[in-house]
């Protein structure tokens, strides 16, 4: 295999907003730094509201119930972020001191028929990722090309979420990258599993409009749902746009 690091993303607040990133310094059993950081809890959720610790996500907000939410983007400025929706004005908030302004704002973009947002938290020690482990999603840019091939459009490469994207593998190519640890930088990841897809692929990160049924594509051309691999950090260390894969 001979690819190369394309691109870097990050989602301080769990569903809620994606940014891109230059360079970052992973750190060896941890997500993405900021990743998943925070989450929005909805009524009802399974937790303990004075010591979260990771819950599966069927207990946040997310984009698999409101694909109005995959149009926020996100800016960080050390714990302060700034977060834009093409309907809504530009929102600076601390997610937990200003829990309620930010909940706020999410109400006219979030389903009435869904549980509503409730409370900002923070998992102790570790981002609110879907997966059980604390993991870097691994995507390929040439998947993501077979994938718009089949869809009759581009698709934006925020519907997936992922952290790091690749160029140079053979679209699927990362599906065998399972079991394998990857050099990326100084950094050294395993890759642990396949990622299976949800309904948030299905909306348009520059509208927040659902426009494609990307699980039916995924289902109808390969025959299953699944899009990238999450990895976990072994050794920590610096990446950045660029780096060769090894």
């Amino acid at each position: 295999m001979t690819a190369t690091l394309a691109q870097i993303w990050r989602h301080p607040i769990k569903g809620v907003g994606a940014e891109p990133l230059e360079h970052v310094t992973l750190s060896q059993g941890k997500c993405l730094p900021y990743d998943r950081h925070w989450a929005i809890a909805q009524d009802g959720a399974r937790m303990d509201p004075d010591a979260p610790v990771w819950v599966p996500c069927m207990n946040f907000v997310r984009g698999a119930k409101a694909q109005t939410l995959m149009a926020i983007t996100a800016r960080m400025n050390g714990e302060i972020v700034t977060l834009n929706h093409p309907d809504l004005t530009e929102i600076v908030v601390h997610p937990e001191r200003d829990a309620a302004a930010l909940i706020d704002w999410l109400r006219p973009l979030y389903p009435e028929n869904r549980p509503a947002p409730a409370r900002v938290v923070a998992a102790l020690g570790r981002g609110m990722t879907d997966s059980d482990f604390p993991s870097v999603a691994i995507l390929g840019l040439s998947s993501l090309r077979a994938l718009s091939q089949k869809a009759g459009r581009a698709l934006d490469p925020r519907r997936f979420r992922g952290n790091l994207w690749l160029e140079g593998t053979a679209p699927w190519e990362e599906f065998d990258l399972v079991g394998r640890t990857l050099r990326i930088g100084d950094a050294e990841l395993i890759v642990r599993e396949r990622i299976t897809r949800c309904r948030a692929t299905h909306g348009n990160p520059d509208t927040g409009r659902a426009d494609t049924d990307v699980l039916s594509l995924l289902e109808d051309g390969w025959g299953h749902q699944d899009f990238g691999v999450y990895a976990e950090v072994v050794t920590g260390g610096d990446i950045r746009c660029g780096d060769v894969i090894a």
